[in-house]
């Protein structure tokens, strides 16, 4: 799994000109799923996202959790994340996974980020042309790669 995640002062999803989901202060998470992820995988980003220290302290240090902070989360899913790019100019989406394999495991990490946060998170539509707006905070903005653990 890999995730791009954005510390934002706010951030909305709309689908087809109707907005389905906005948050104040928080993360907006695009999320991208291969064939190859798994119930581990979700386990460890999902803590990972919830833990993150990247929200400002008294002192001005990013040293606060999402979950300590008490922000929203906004989750959408982002196949485009495994695109590659190494020939031609045309990325090849081969590596993403296929929606019979990603829906269950997108909707896994949804239920797995509300556990860890304590709290309900938002969505987009998983697999739908959907239109994010987001302000970044900061900017804050840092890229997870679950078979990467660095």
């Amino acid at each position: 799994m890999r995730v791009v995640i954005q510390r934002v002062s706010k951030a909305g999803v709309s689908i087809d000109g109707t907005l389905k989901a906005a948050i104040d202060k928080g993360l907006l998470v695009l999320l991208g799923i291969e064939d190859a992820d798994n119930s581990e995988d979700i386990e460890w980003l999902s803590a990972k996202i919830v833990n993150l220290r990247i929200f400002n302290d008294a002192a001005g240090v990013m040293n606060i959790s999402l979950r300590d902070a008490g922000g929203d989360l906004l989750l959408i899913s982002q196949f485009t994340l495994y695109a590659a790019t190494k020939k031609g100019n045309r990325p090849s989406y081969i590596r993403a996974g296929k929606p019979e394999i990603a829906i269950p495991l997108y909707e896994s990490m949804l239920h797995r980020l509300e556990e860890d946060l304590g709290k309900s998170i938002h969505t987009g539509v998983f697999g739908a042309d959907m239109q994010v707006e987001l302000v970044n905070d900061g900017p804050v903005t840092i890229l997870i790669d679950s078979k990467v653990r660095e």
